[in-house]
């Protein structure tokens, strides 16, 4: 069995793009070393989820809510960020929190843990821990804190809190 590391929209403009943070910013390096570990462990994979929005986002129910650009397929902001373009692991497109298609293809297979790192905290990492969770019920899910960035400090500390309460470990406060 292996242990699946699960990178959430680690995409330039939820970085410093349109909707960048310094706490994503903050990140990075830390996110980066993750994915190095897992890379390095034979018993580790590691998969990517790219939030993936086109031309008539504004016209969509998020794009209405939060009339912000952003991860349009193919631009600048919609690719990983530079420091993790080259690394391997699948990746997953996403238009909206959740990646059902990701939850589906990782049923097949079984894993001794999930680890969550990414962006955002409040948004779409709980939004993907929620649904492996589901998938997975007797497997320990796992999300790195020091390794998350939520819209806000008190939106990240926010989800954690719900994420715990659905049984999902939190580790790097």
């Amino acid at each position: 069995m292996k242990r699946l590391l699960v990178v959430v929209d680690m995409q330039n403009d939820f970085i410093d793009g349109s909707l960048g943070t310094k706490e994503a910013q903050a990140i990075v390096g830390r996110v980066e070393e993750k994915i190095r570990q897992y890379e390095t462990d034979r018993e580790g994979e590691v998969v990517f989820t790219l939030d993936t929005h086109f031309a008539n986002y504004l016209e969509t129910l998020e794009g209405k809510r939060l009339p912000v650009p952003h991860c349009v397929k193919d631009t600048d902001g919609w690719k990983l960020h530079p420091s993790l373009e080259g690394y391997a692991g699948k990746r997953y497109e996403k238009s909206t929190f959740g990646c059902v298609a990701m939850a589906r293809d990782l049923e097949k297979g079984e894993y001794e843990s999930v680890e969550f790192v990414g962006l955002c905290t409040d948004i779409c990492v709980i939004a993907n821990a929620m649904i492996l969770r589901t998938v997975f019920p007797g497997t320990p899910i796992t999300v790195d804190a020091s390794c998350c960035a939520g819209v806000t400090p008190e939106s990240h500390r926010n989800a954690l809190e719900a994420m715990k309460a659905c049984q999902i470990d939190i580790v790097g406060e």
